[in-house]
């Protein structure tokens, strides 16, 4: 539990650096100026920490106001064992479960980088064109143009690194802003042409590097999207430590604004 309760922590902590916050008994309602709907959302406000139930419906529905007054969709991520039981109250009050991925971690010493194969090569995003770049693989990756993240020119506010086939970018991953040593590595993305030759395996491993390296982080997380890329991920180092819940909440009052 005290893995899990560290990195639900500095999750918090990181997101709340870019966020406008809604607290609301034991959770807390992070809203980003850019309306994506994976940017926004709802976490516990004090992992490892125990919460009171009757608090839990005008909580949500506070949370919810909120979200609607803004026409946003409202979701939910957890750490089930920082939270226990928080993810079962938000379903007997509307919500529902989407996924319950494993949480996987590495350190340092755990990472394993693949070698670059000939014509391949890993850097660091340096720049806003190079942002550019590595958004515009995580768009066709992702089948979403609003897949982008910002130039962070500080590594420990984050980063973004491009794996280049030939010169050409074919593959991208970023690390989120460190807190407490903890980083989220997210957006692994690989240009469709591209899939199933190891490009995702090598961008987050070196994202990954990168993050323990520039950034100042000690620990890395993510939850892998399916089967296929958490065996890749378990192949570079990391290994299951908790379990992620992502819940969506069709009882919003989005319908009500319309």
């Amino acid at each position: 539990m005290e893995i899990a309760v560290r990195i639900a922590s500095a999750h918090l902590q990181g997101r709340i650096r870019s966020r406008r916050q809604i607290v609301a008994g034991p959770l807390v309602g992070l809203l980003h100026e850019r309306d994506v709907w994976y940017l926004s959302g709802a976490v516990a406000a004090e992992p490892g920490a125990s919460f009171d139930p009757e608090e839990l419906p005008w909580a949500l529905e506070t949370i919810r106001q909120a979200f609607a007054a803004e026409g946003r969709w409202l979701s939910a991520e957890l750490i089930d064992e920082a939270s226990p039981g928080l993810a079962e109250a938000l379903v007997a009050n509307g919500m529902i479960i989407r996924s319950r991925p494993p949480l996987l971690v590495v350190e340092p010493d755990d990472l394993l980088v693949p070698d670059l194969p000939t014509g391949v090569t890993a850097s660091v995003v340096e720049s806003s064109a190079e942002q550019a770049a590595a958004n515009a693989v995580a768009a066709d990756a992702y089948e979403d143009p609003d897949a982008a993240n910002p130039f962070q020119p500080n590594p420990a506010d984050g980063g973004n690194v491009l794996i280049r086939l030939d010169g050409v970018p074919v593959a991208t991953a970023a690390w989120t802003a460190v807190a407490d040593g903890v980083t989220e590595v997210v957006g692994v993305g690989t240009l469709h042409s591209h899939q199933r030759r190891g490009f995702g395996a090598l961008a987050t491993a070196f994202a990954t590097q990168q993050a323990f390296e520039r950034g100042g982080a000690t620990l890395a997380w993510l939850t892998p999207g399916d089967d296929g890329a958490d065996r890749v991920y378990r192949r570079i180092g990391y290994a299951p430590k908790a379990t992620a819940v992502h819940l969506g909440d069709p009882g919003g009052h989005l319908a009500d604004l319309r």
